[in-house]
């Protein structure tokens, strides 16, 4: 059983307060709460693309399977060459195999290495062994949400969805659980968007909560509702929180095509996203047909001119 503190961190874990969470000192070294925090604090400071914070959070020399990961992770995500992303993932395959020794670890640990190892194999285009690290018969809830996140970048809401109603057998009505079903709402477009909305909206209302990524989401929700102008708000005001988080600049970025934004704040905010970001998703998929379009163009003849 986690204790309220433990409790209040992971809540603002779950909905994307990293900032606000790093705020929060780590109990003493000699608390049962101890590493469960530390955990949290490492995995906010790769959330936040800090991964040598991270690395700084976690002693080198400490034996915990679950700091481990975190751990590799961080090296993961911070990896400047193939290599050393290489090196980082066979550590969370090992890593994965040494759980399977029922010595090594509590449960709870045990699923947090699947997490995130499942994570990192995720980032890496690996699919099919993050689903088989996770585990999609798993009732680790945090796992679950991998998975539905796994499935719905592949467009298979239908996978999601089962697992969203798989896991509201044995979950309680749980803060990420409703997450769950908001983020697979946002996919669906289910009831014109109205239940993520109103998630996000009720959590934006605790005044407890300071997160940019809870606005953000609220904005990506009211772009498909087509209200621009209030979408534009949510995400102007996400960047003055954080100002590199890349969710948010490929969001801003939509918003200026669909006129939410002048041309030149768009074309600044794209620069932006591509240039600190040039592995995004929405970065290589735009290069992508850009390229195809100038090889299109270039096999077109060009007719000869006219003569008047």
């Amino acid at each position: 059983m986690e204790s309220s503190e433990i409790y209040y961190v992971k809540q603002q874990f779950i909905l994307g307060a990293y900032k606000a969470l790093l705020d929060i000192p780590l109990p003493d070294e000699n608390s049962p709460d101890y590493t469960a925090a530390l955990l949290y604090k490492a995995r906010s400071h790769i959330a936040l693309n800090d991964t040598q914070s991270a690395l700084k959070l976690i002693p080198q020399e400490s034996e915990n399977i679950a700091l481990k990961a975190v751990a590799s992770l961080a090296r993961y995500v911070g990896a400047a060459d193939d290599a050393s992303k290489d090196a980082a993932l066979e550590e969370l395959r090992d890593l994965s195999v040494e759980i399977e020794d029922e010595s090594e670890g509590t449960d709870r640990e045990k699923a947090l290495v699947r997490v995130l190892a499942g994570t990192a194999f995720a980032r890496a285009g690996e699919v099919e062994e993050a689903l088989e690290t996770l585990g999609t018969e798993t009732e680790d809830l945090e796992a679950v949400s991998v998975i539905v996140q796994l499935y719905l970048s592949i467009n298979r809401p239908d996978l999601a969805k089962k697992q969203f109603d798989r896991s509201k057998r044995w979950a309680e009505d749980d803060l990420l659980l409703q997450l769950i079903e908001s983020n697979i709402g946002l996919v669906t477009g289910k009831d014109g968007y109205s239940n993520s909305q109103s998630f996000y909206t009720e959590q934006l209302a605790n005044p407890s909560m300071s997160s940019p990524h809870l606005l953000t989401a609220r904005g990506v929700t009211r772009l498909l509702r087509n209200e621009i102008q209030e979408a534009k708000s949510d995400l102007e005001e996400s960047l003055q929180q954080n100002k590199t988080d890349a969710e948010t600049l490929a969001a801003v970025v939509v918003a200026g095509g669909l006129g939410g934004l002048k041309k030149n704040e768009t074309e600044e905010y794209w620069s932006q996203l591509a240039s600190q970001y040039p592995e995004h998703p929405f970065v290589v998929d735009v290069n992508q047909k850009a390229l195809s379009f100038d090889e299109l163009v270039g096999k077109l003849p060009v007719p000869p001119p006219i003569s008047v």
